[in-house]
Parts: structure tokens; C-alpha cells; sequence
């Protein structure tokens, strides 16, 4: 059937999209808007099953119908990466817990299943960005609607915030006898081992750069897989391994680069739960430490757009 492409297109990240098709390869975009105009006729797409055309109502300025599922599969997404994440911070850092004092790398290899398992759960709807630097790094190649990232960044932060506040139900009793202000806050957001802001800031930056280009190329990889009889395999590879790998990917950063400063490498990650600190009554808790707050939410911003355009300019 033809297609009217005449309003604009979804693109999510190589993850299977609101509208369940899968989207690959960002610098595929502008040859695409060159070739399907206004009002143009696509039956003669190339591109099916990667880059998919959408009726868009441009009085709404969303993909009919989808706006408040792919908004609420985000708050979900988030809100799950941060009851796992914060959890694992929490099993960690709180006293009298069961996992007390096993160490960085548990906390990082539940940062990674966390991220994976959000993906797995709302990929296929939103496309699982789950962190403001991914939507604004996608939107920076136009790879994403600029128009949508308001409404994903705000939902990624409120379901940080209920996250967060899950994870402060969970583990009620062991606040109270937690005697350090600072490991209180630490299961919340991030604190630098040394704190230099601008250190601080470079390593946001640097660690978000890694993560959207691993998160590019992954999908990318996507384009290349098939058998030796030339059975295209890239569905199973974005729907059952890639959110798997997103999740291996945060794992290395985290066990890499997580050291000077916790490795937010997500705005709403940091945020949200430091919202959660300031206004939930934790026992004993200290100050939320604003004035560090700006480093996890600028490092990561300006990190997200740094590694999408460098994988964009790469050009492999």
C-alpha cells in the first residue's frame, strides 16, 4: 500500500517504535527527507522495516493517538532503571541490608541489568531512551522530533522521582539506622569521590559520549546481521539482543568510568531521585547537595550530543 508520508517520521534509537517497526540507521534520515516530500507518494519506500513513515496531525503535533503511551512507557522505563538502580545502591550502601558492603561492582552490574531490563520492557513503545542525554543526543542528528523531547525528558524525570521514592519504601526500617548523611544520599543521586567540578564535569561528559555512541553502533550492527542464506535476523537482533547489550554497555561504563564521580550519564537519573531526597522525610538524611547537582544534568546533556554527532560524523 502506498504510504503518505507527507508529515514527518519516528525514529527511536534502533529499538523497535511506537508503532512497533524497527529504526536503525540515523544517517539514513536526510537522504530519506529528500526522497519523501509533502504530499509525495512512498509506495516505492526502500527502507521498510527500518525507518518508518507516520501520519503526524500537525494541529496535535503527535503520532495520532500515541502521544501519552510512548510519554508513559518512558516514566515506566525510567521508573524501573531507577528501583533497580538506586535499589542495588541502596542493598550496598544501607546498614544491616543483606548485600551490605559488596562492593562497585555489584552496584554497576545492577545499573546494567537495570538499564537492559527497562528496554526490554517499553523499547518496543517508546523506544526506551529513559535519559534525557539519549533524547537530546538523538535529536541533536536528527534521529528524534525536537518537538517530542520536552514530553520524554519530563516523563524520564518523574519516573526517576517515583523510582526513587519505591526504593526509599523498600528499605523504610534501615534508613534510621544508617548512621552517614552521605551514603543516605548517595543511594539517590550521584556524589564525586573528588569534587572538581570541572574533573566532575568532563567525566559526565566523556562517559555520556561513550554511551551514545556504543548505543548508535549497536544499533547500527543491526543493518549487517543475517544468515548465510541471507535471512534478515535484524528484528530478532533489536528486539531480543540489543536491549541486552544497551545493558552490557552501562556495565563498562560503570566499571570503567564510574569511578570519579558515580557515573550519572543521565540527567533525569540524578535528578529525580535528588528531588526524591529533598522532599521525602528520610531520617537522618543530610543536605541534597544543589550546589553539585548542575554536573550530572549539563555533563550528560552536553556529552549525549558530543557522542551521537561523532558517530554521525564517523560516517561508519
Amino acid at each position: 500500500m502506498p504510504v503518505d508520508c507527507h508529515l514527518s517520521f519516528v525514529i527511536c534509537l534502533s529499538f523497535p517504535s511506537a508503532l512497533g517497526d524497527l529504526v536503525v540507521n540515523p544517517r539514513l534520515i536526510h537522504q530519506i527527507l529528500g526522497m519523501c516530500r509533502p504530499g509525495r507518494d512512498c509506495a516505492d519506500w526502500p527502507f521498510h522495516g527500518f525507518i518508518t513513515p507516520t501520519t503526524i496531525d500537525p494541529a496535535l503535533g503527535h503520532i495520532g493517538g500515541m502521544n501519552m503511551e510512548i510519554y508513559l512507557a518512558e516514566f515506566v522505563g525510567t521508573m524501573l532503571l531507577i528501583i533497580l538502580g538506586d535499589g542495588v545502591v541502596a542493598n550496598v550502601c544501607l546498614k544491616r541490608s543483606k548485600g551490605e558492603s559488596s562492593g562497585w561492582i555489584v552496584i554497576a552490574t545492577g545499573w546494567g541489568l537495570g538499564v537492559a531490563m527497562a528496554v526490554y520492557c517499553v523499547g518496543r513503545i517508546s523506544g526506551a531512551h529513559i535519559n534525557p542525554a539519549v533524547t537530546v543526543g538523538l535529536a541533536s542528528i536528527g534521529a528524534f522530533r525536537w518537538e517530542q523531547v520536552p514530553g520524554y525528558v519530563i516523563a524520564q524525570v518523574l519516573g526517576a522521582f517515583a523510582g526513587a521514592v519505591i526504593v526509599w519504601l523498600v528499605y523504610l526500617p534501615h534508613w534510621e539506622v544508617t548512621e552517614d548523611p552521605a551514603a543516605k544520599l548517595g543511594v539517590f543521586s550521584t556524589i564525586p569521590a573528588i569534587r572538581n567540578r570541572p574533573a566532575n564535569f568532563l567525566t559526565e561528559v566523556l562517559g555520556t559520549a561513550v554511551l551514545l555512541y556504543g548505543l548508535l553502533a549497536i544499533g547500527d550492527n543491526a543493518l549487517a546481521l543475517k544468515t548465510p542464506q541471507d535471512l534478515d535476523l535484524a528484528v530478532v537482533f533489536s528486539g531480543g539482543i540489543q536491549p541486552f547489550l544497551a545493558g552490557a554497555l552501562v556495565w563498562g561504563i560503570g566499571l570503567s568510568l564510574g569511578g570519579p564521580t558515580g557515573y550519572a550519564i543521565n540527567p533525569a537519573r540524578d535528578l529525580g531521585p535528588r528531588l526524591a531526597h529533598a522532599l521525602l522525610p528520610i531520617a537522618g538524611k543530610g543536605d541534597s547537595d544543589w550546589s553539585y547537582a548542575w554536573v550530572p544534568i549539563a555533563g550528560p546533556i552536553v556529552g549525549g550530543v558530543l557522542g551521537a554527532l561523532f558517530y554521525y560524523a564517523l560516517g561508519f
